[in-house]
């Protein structure tokens, strides 16, 4: 199985990987209905949450193609949960090109099960796209990178979106833009009555960048993209 067609075949029966239109920020273009030739009305909260979605099992897809995870691995999510997702958000795309039958739930270690567990008490009640994010971030966060490209996002700003939407208090209370992994930690220490900070502020740490430096780097799309031009 190659990995590059099926990432490609997400965004040719999802979302359209082109960016946004300026002029209308929250909507994000949308593949082409059958027969009618030019995108459909969706709501933009629906349209961002597929995009999520679909950065999400194009990472998952390349991690399957190389042997580096199942699809409930790179998700977080159970099996049935993943087919539930793909048949409803994504029919066009095959099933079987995550390999479910190859595939078992598996039950988050004890790191991500409290990472999970912090986000779905902040998700937003009784809505279940919340909760599969929930899963899913606590999931992807268990990668090296920044979270967003964990998640296979554009930037970081999409990740915020994502986090205001679904967990508004939690992302509420990063008023002074520390990194989302190293955020979302140490609120996991918090609540945990603990902290792995030793420093007596962020003003007089050492290592103050780790926290609140820049986030901005390649996309794991354009990582991608430019490791095929060089080939």
């Amino acid at each position: 199985m190659s990995g590059q067609p099926q990432e490609g075949t997400i965004w040719k029966t999802g979302i359209s990987r082109s960016a946004p239109n300026p002029s209308c920020p929250d909507r994000l273009p949308h593949a082409q209905s059958r027969g009618i030739g030019q995108w459909p009305f969706i709501d933009p909260a629906v349209s961002f949450d597929e995009h999520v979605l679909a950065c999400v099992l194009a990472r998952a897809l390349k991690e399957i193609d190389r042997g580096e995870a199942t699809a409930t691995q790179a998700t977080g999510l159970k099996r049935a949960d993943l087919r539930d997702v793909l048949t409803d958000r994504f029919p066009d795309v095959p099933v079987s090109a995550f390999a479910l039958e190859a595939a078992t739930d598996v039950e988050p270690a004890m790191e991500e099960q409290l990472l999970r567990d912090l986000l779905l008490a902040q998700a937003r009640p009784g809505d279940p796209a919340s909760a599969r994010f929930a899963k899913i971030i606590a999931r992807r966060a268990m990668r090296d990178d920044h979270l967003w490209q964990d998640l296979g996002l554009f930037n970081r700003a999409e990740l915020s979106r994502l986090l205001a939407t679904h967990f508004p208090t939690l992302a509420a209370g990063n008023t002074r833009n520390m990194k989302w992994k190293k955020y979302l930690y140490r609120m996991l220490c918090e609540a945990e009555g603990f902290s792995l900070c030793t420093a007596p502020s962020c003003g007089q740490c050492c290592d103050f960048e780790s926290c609140f430096g820049s986030e901005e780097d390649e996309s794991c799309l354009a990582r991608s993209r430019n490791d095929i031009d060089l080939n």
